[in-house]
């Protein structure tokens, strides 16, 4: 049973309308060009006759005659069979079962009847008889054999009222119209039995053709490059990947891999994997228009022969840096799974220097030990604030993205922030909040932009010069997203430092882990943010924009 919605079929579908109306008409043209060549056969019959001596009946003459013109009229003039169908072909009272199939049964039977010569024209029933057979249905097909039979027997009756003998034109009916009967089944059965196959490789073919459109779209997606190669180098098949790893031009890889010299690895890596009869894996390098070389991996694989088939060869490319991308990012996601381990083991001995720390202080206050005692609690705070960085970028959890009032988020947070940092408010105050209106709405976690945005404004708070409105936090609304923007004064980042602002581990600080930004790049690519780094466009200070997405109903 096929499954819906699903690209595969296991059964084709009914055959196509068109598909069985063009296969109809080719069996109806057939059937109507044997009957005029049938027409004239008979015609030139009886010109035969009157050559050799033997005049026939003039009656005999002009149903030939009349027979091969309407027979031909039929054949060869499109608009006297329009509107013929497999449907029409099934009803007695259609027309075009008459002009095809009952013209035939009684112009016979009365050529069969009226003839003085005494030739058995009973032969002739057989056209109209495997004609019902092939385009009719079979109770039809039945009916038509036992007129065909009936016209048989009529003309022996026609011949006894005239007085002669019977008896062998009885005998000839009786068999003839047996045979019309076999006729109209076996023909029956074969017709019917070829639709069905018919029907059938039709199917076949339509999977064929789904299947080949299938494979050709997952190859054309494919990131690896995928070529198909002939013996002789001839470029078979190939995908948008591998023409844009090999640097060719449009049409270029239709001919042959010999046509440039910076191919040859391929050529001799091809010519390699024929002379040993197997696959290979190998890597190759490549020299480019610009003077640089590409490394690629190639994987040879060749086709099943068969009999009378040739053996093609297909190569999988690979930029080795992409390789080498990939087995980094696999080493980070692990370094990353063992880094949160590592930091969940630290928590709690931490916690426990720290409840430590806090007991000796207690007992050594006013004494020099106190001293040390602060510097024992300030390092505790350095790593617990680095293990909570390291548990928050943890792979496998799931952010709880929902709507959030950002507004109010971020001024709550952004009066926290100054309480703790001792910035005082007022009009000469070093930090400055716009909110441009009331229920801004966004998509975020709560405390995960909390954790953004204190991030954010430490980082201000370190590099911003002194000076009133030095640090500050806009929030407004920018089509269908929010942009809250962190500015502090002072001069550009400079472009070395620039381009390694969101790596982890990268601080510009000799105590500082280097997390911060990352966390914030990291925490927006979770809820379907965006974070990124400008240079002001009226002021002389420096931007972190955040671009948050707004619910549907916002």
């Amino acid at each position: 049973m096929a499954v819906a919605g699903s690209w595969f079929v296991e059964q084709p579908s009914a055959e196509p309308p068109a598909e069985a109306s063009a296969s109809f008409d080719r069996l109806y043209r057939a059937f109507l060009s044997a009957r005029a060549a049938l027409g004239l056969a008979l015609v030139a019959a009886q010109l035969i006759s009157a050559i050799l001596g033997t005049t026939p009946a003039r009656s005999t003459l002009a149903l030939s005659v009349s027979y091969a013109l309407a027979a031909l009229a039929l054949w060869l003039l499109p608009q006297l069979r329009r509107g013929a169908s497999a449907r029409s072909l099934a009803r007695i009272s259609s027309p075009h079962w008459w002009s095809a199939i009952g013209v035939d049964l009684l112009l016979f039977g009365v050529l069969h009847a009226l003839d003085p010569s005494g030739v058995n024209y009973g032969a002739l029933f057989v056209m109209p008889v495997l004609m019902a057979a092939v385009l009719s249905p079979r109770l039809l097909a039945l009916a038509t054999a036992a007129m065909a039979t009936l016209g048989l027997l009529g003309a022996a009756g026609w011949s006894w009222l005239a007085g002669l003998d019977v008896g062998l034109k009885t005998t000839q009916a009786g068999l003839v119209g047996s045979g019309l009967f076999a006729v109209s089944l076996l023909a029956g059965e074969l017709s019917a039995r070829l639709a069905r196959e018919e029907k059938a490789a039709r199917g076949s073919l339509a999977l064929a053709r789904q299947q080949e459109q299938l494979n050709r779209l997952v190859i054309d997606e494919m990131q690896e490059g995928v070529l198909v190669v002939d013996r002789r180098g001839r470029v078979r098949a190939m995908n948008p990947a591998a023409h844009a790893l090999l640097g060719a031009a449009d049409g270029e890889l239709s001919w042959q891999l010999r046509g440039r010299v910076d191919w040859q690895p391929l050529v001799q890596a091809l010519e390699q994997a024929y002379a040993g009869g197997a696959g290979a894996e190998l890597d190759v390098t490549l020299a480019l228009d610009n003077g640089a070389t590409r490394s690629l991996r190639l994987r040879l694989r060749f086709t099943r022969q068969r009999e009378g088939s040739e053996e093609l060869c297909v190569l999988f490319v690979e930029d080795n840096r992409e390789l080498l991308a990939r087995t980094r990012q696999e080493k980070l996601a692990a370094m990353g799974r063992v880094s949160a381990g590592i930091a969940h083991e630290i928590r709690n001995p931490l916690a426990a220097i720290a409840q430590a720390n806090a007991l000796i202080a207690e007992d050594v206050a006013g004494m020099r030990a106190e001293q040390l005692t602060r510097m024992v609690a300030s390092n505790v705070q350095r790593l617990k604030r680095l293990v909570d960085d390291v548990s928050e970028l943890a792979p496998g959890v799931q952010p709880d993205t929902q709507a959030l009032d950002v507004g109010a988020i971020v001024q709550q947070t952004c009066s926290e922030w100054t309480r703790v940092n001792d910035v005082r408010p007022g009009e000469h105050s070093r930090f400055r909040l716009q909110i441009a209106e009331a229920g801004l709405l966004g998509l975020f976690d709560a405390e995960h932009l909390r954790r953004v945005l204190v991030n954010l404004l430490d980082n201000a708070h370190r590099h911003a010069e002194p000076g009133a409105g030095a640090i500050g936090v806009a929030l407004d609304r920018d089509g269908e997203a929010l942009n809250l923007v962190v500015r502090s004064a002072g001069p550009p980042v400079p472009p070395e430092i620039e381009r390694h602002l969101f790596e982890p581990f990268f601080s510009t600080r000799s105590r500082g882990s280097g997390l911060g930004l990352y966390i914030c790049r990291e925490l927006c690519e979770r809820h379907g943010a965006h974070i990124d780094y400008r240079r002001a466009a009226h002021v002389a200070a420096n931007e972190f924009c955040v671009r948050l997405r707004t619910p549907p109903s916002a």
